[in-house]
């Protein structure tokens, strides 16, 4: 009984750390390699993974705290491929008491070479919509128990969060610096268009220079009015 105790009060810390982890100024890559870390510790996990849907609508290793370069660098994983595919294209966890022999399971040479037999995977999804998979590998075969289970879903659910802030906060930054360059654009080609130029003529100037410089039409707009305001 003491043990049950001491293990629940390992994974409510283990909360406690990530929740920390995720309210502080740490990097997303900081701060999804201390969830990994954290996972595995207490979870007397061989390896713990957090795979993200990337571009092509693969899942690719993000962060993991296994020191294997052949588990690193394996390849992407499709939707509905193999067990982590499943978990992100159904939106259900999936245990496999035995990856070395289960078919479902693609990398079985690796699982092998690494030692790894108990996977659980879980789902990371933010109102419904999957955007990567937490893994969670033991080295002996290992029957995963509610609370195991819960706790791993807390996790991946709070990692889902970071990442979609994280996400969020990238999107709004490049919204602002979107209406940040329009604006001193506009402001440039006003300065051109009172030197005779058309406002087509101006954009394709501030455009051309641009390109030749190879500089964002950004610093060409505000070269051009600081320029202008010397000349006052």
């Amino acid at each position: 009984m003491a043990a049950k105790k001491s293990s629940y009060a390992k994974q409510i810390e283990a909360l406690s750390k990530i929740s920390r982890a995720i309210s502080s100024d740490l990097y997303l890559e900081d701060i999804l390699r201390l969830i990994v870390t954290v996972t595995a510790e207490v979870m007397n996990s061989k390896i713990c993974s957090l795979l993200l849907l990337n571009d092509k609508n693969e899942l690719e290793i993000k962060a993991t705290q296994a020191v294997s370069e052949d588990y690193k660098k394996k390849p992407p994983l499709k939707l509905g491929q193999g067990i982590a595919g499943r978990v992100a294209q159904e939106n259900k966890p999936i245990i496999v008491p035995d990856v070395r022999e289960d078919p479902r399971y693609i990398n079985q040479e690796i699982a092998k070479k690494e030692g790894l037999c108990s996977l659980l995977s879980i789902p990371l999804s933010v109102k419904g919509k999957v955007i990567g998979v937490l893994n969670l590998y033991t080295s002996t075969p290992h029957r995963f128990t509610k609370g195991e289970i819960e706790t791993l879903t807390t996790v991946a659910n709070q990692a889902a969060i970071v990442i979609e802030n994280a996400n969020l906060l990238v999107q709004t930054r490049v919204v602002q610096e979107e209406l940040e360059t329009r604006k001193l654009v506009e402001r440039a080609k006003g300065i051109l268009m009172k030197q005779g130029l058309s406002e087509e003529e101006a954009f394709r100037k501030i455009q051309k220079k641009s390109m030749d410089l190879r500089k964002p039409m950004k610093e060409i707009a505000e070269a051009i009015i600081l320029t202008s305001e010397m000349e006052k």
